[in-house]
């Protein structure tokens, strides 16, 4: 599945445990808008924006207490931004499983028990450094201790803490901690081809299973994404995925479910050299977005001026966008919206 989407070239074998280390891909974003964009401006560089993916191996039964090197695999995930799951959901007796027979519930239940596990482990560890002093009458010790004590009590349940429903001041006092169960999580059924469309019942356990959780559930076939890494071309690529009857591949649907997910965006910068694609997170000012390309742009921030998509595209040209008054100078209030295409103007 990760070779497939990802492009990589990571070694695999049909066996548990055959990932080690993780495997690390970054992947172009695909992204319409910035191809048409790059039509009408012509720069030397068209550079699209990444996501990255990291394959962590299965957990097991007890890798919260180091099975199965669980404890290396914890730690990979806890410097993720989110979560995929993925939960095989077809037949193959020529393709192991670690329990030697397909149930994607009874593995998803495995992993979420682990995880909180772990994170019941860290907030008890956290609760006794901090006993002695919240007893004694320090006012921010015992506030962080009825933070724990309401993590311990949600994790004890067997429930993830991004349930919780915490205030933002109760989610900052814990952040350092970096609980497992608080990352967002998306759900892929990896299918065989056959249920690439509409599923099979494996897909409909998972999402009965997953029915109280917010979690999108995603159906891709790894076979199928195989076949397309494969093609040399896009329109290959659309033809191959017309022919199966399938609008998009499964990368496209992850890579837009991943968006989803951690609230992303994606603004534009243009001009004679490149025209780029940026990922921004949801209701991020503009000398903030300005930094991510340059210190300066946020350091020495005085406006933005920002060009609508639609408009650019309706008019050709930022010259033709000024004249028809299509261009907004915004100042460092301004929340960068999606597609906003931005030139920074600033002063060090």
């Amino acid at each position: 599945m990760f070779n497939s989407l990802s492009r990589a070239k990571a070694e695999s074998a049909n066996y548990p445990f055959c990932t080690i280390d993780p495997n690390i891909g970054t992947i172009p974003v695909p992204d319409k808008r910035l191809y048409k964009i790059a039509e009408l401006v012509k720069p030397e560089k068209t550079l699209p924006t990444t996501i990255e993916f990291v394959d962590i191996a299965g957990l097991v039964k007890g890798a919260s207490k180091g099975e199965g090197l669980g404890n290396q695999f914890l730690a990979n995930i806890r410097e993720t931004d989110a979560v995929i799951h993925i939960l095989r959901c077809f037949e193959d007796d020529n393709v192991a499983h670690v329990d030697a027979s397909v149930d994607p519930v009874r593995d998803k239940e495995v992993v979420d028990i682990e995880l909180q596990l772990k994170d019941l482990e860290t907030v008890r560890n956290r609760m006794q450094k901090i006993d002695k002093q919240a007893k004694s009458g320090d006012k921010e010790a015992k506030k962080l201790m009825d933070v724990l004590e309401k993590h311990e009590k949600y994790l004890s349940q067997g429930k993830p803490v991004r349930d919780l429903g915490l205030s933002k001041e109760e989610k900052d006092m814990v952040k350092d901690l970096h609980l497992l169960t608080n990352k967002p999580v998306l759900y892929v059924c990896n299918v065989d081809e056959a249920s690439a469309i509409e599923g099979n019942h494996y897909v409909d356990q998972v999402k009965k299973a997953v029915a109280g959780e917010e979690a999108e559930v995603l159906v891709i076939a790894a076979s199928v994404e195989a076949d397309i890494a494969e093609l040399d071309t896009e329109e290959e690529r659309q033809m191959f995925l017309e022919d199966l009857g399938l609008k998009e591949s499964g990368l496209n649907k992850l890579i837009h479910a991943a968006y989803r997910l951690l609230h992303l965006e994606t603004f534009f910068t243009t001009g004679p050299k490149e025209a780029r694609a940026w990922t921004v997170r949801s209701g991020t000012p503009a000398p903030e977005v300005g930094g991510m390309i340059h210190s300066d742009f946020e350091r020495g921030f005085i406006k933005a001026e920002v060009i609508k998509y639609p408009d650019f595209i309706e008019k050709g040209s930022e010259s033709a966008c000024r004249e028809a008054g299509k261009i907004y100078l915004e100042g460092k209030d301004y929340i960068v919206k999606d597609g906003d295409i931005i030139t920074f103007k600033f002063n060090v």
